[in-house]
């Protein structure tokens, strides 16, 4: 499938798919670069459809779904671009690249919603115990965070196998909250977990770049993770320093020294001191 141009894929097919999802061939069609831009439920609101018609239009026409469907045209776009993209050659371009990082962390801190962050600082102090979901490479974020609750003394649950970490929200307690990451909010496990969670009654915080996205629809508490809506980048879409950074924050506020003596939760730090120099 990958061997065709996505564009070229959507003309040929075209007579073969059904009205509704001619609505979204047609979109792509005129606008690749907003639709390579949206995820599913925002392509699907620009071309006046379902999510689901979008989802079974790029079925129709060879992909496994819509992800599939955006990399292939992400390709597309921006294989050209790519190669002739600017290569860094001195230290000042380096520069840049750090500069633009620190604009990208200052951007998501304006963008951020100060209520909401307060609010999930207080589940986290006040839970049982934190349920982290995440897929695909995104699953060492919760690795990282899940390690870094326990040493605040707060338990948690994570795992990189979706049978997992739904097994914890199953089993999960009414006081228990789950945490979602997902950059594109558009993660299938992700949000079955979530609304595995939603049936159990807990509450939920999602962490997402997109705040028009299934992930957020579902979630009681979204703390964006971008501060401004970028270009995707098929090249770029693995890195997830705004997402690390944003927990970062979340857990800089939960920080309780007095929850941490109590439970002796810096322990482990103090047992293995003894192996580092």
């Amino acid at each position: 499938m990958f061997e065709k141009e996505a564009l070229e894929v959507i003309k040929e097919n075209y007579d073969s798919i059904f009205s509704a999802e001619k609505k979204v061939a047609d979109f792509v069609l005129q606008n690749p670069q907003k639709a390579v831009d949206s995820n599913v439920s925002e392509l699907a609101k620009q071309s006046g459809v379902s999510d689901a018609t979008v989802v079974r239009m790029c079925h129709h026409i060879g992909y496994t779904g819509y992800y599939q469907f955006r990399i292939a045209l992400s390709r597309e776009l921006g294989r050209k671009q790519y190669a002739t993209s600017s290569r860094l050659q001195n230290k000042d371009e380096v520069g840049k690249v750090f500069h633009d990082y620190a604009e990208a962390m200052i951007a998501i801190g304006e963008r951020i919603d100060v209520d909401v962050m307060w609010k999930c600082v207080n589940l986290l102090k006040t839970c049982r115990q934190a349920h982290l979901m995440a897929v695909g490479n995104t699953c060492p974020l919760t690795q990282y965070m899940g390690f870094r609750l326990g040493r605040l003394g707060i338990k948690s649950t994570y795992n990189v196998a979706a049978e997992y970490f739904l097994n914890h929200v199953n089993l999960a307690d009414p006081d228990d909250i789950l945490i979602a990451i997902s950059q594109s909010g558009t993660s299938r496990q992700v949000v079955q977990g979530m609304e595995l969670g939603k049936e159990k009654g807990l509450k939920i915080i999602a962490i997402t770049a997109f705040a028009q996205s299934p992930v957020a629809a579902l979630a009681d508490y979204v703390l964006l993770s971008a501060g401004k809506e970028e270009p995707f980048n098929y090249y770029k879409g693995y890195a997830h320093l705004n997402e690390t950074a944003v927990i970062d924050a979340l857990l800089n506020f939960v920080m309780n020294e007095e929850l941490i003596k109590n439970k002796q939760a810096d322990k482990p730090e103090i047992i293995l001191s003894e192996y580092k120099m």
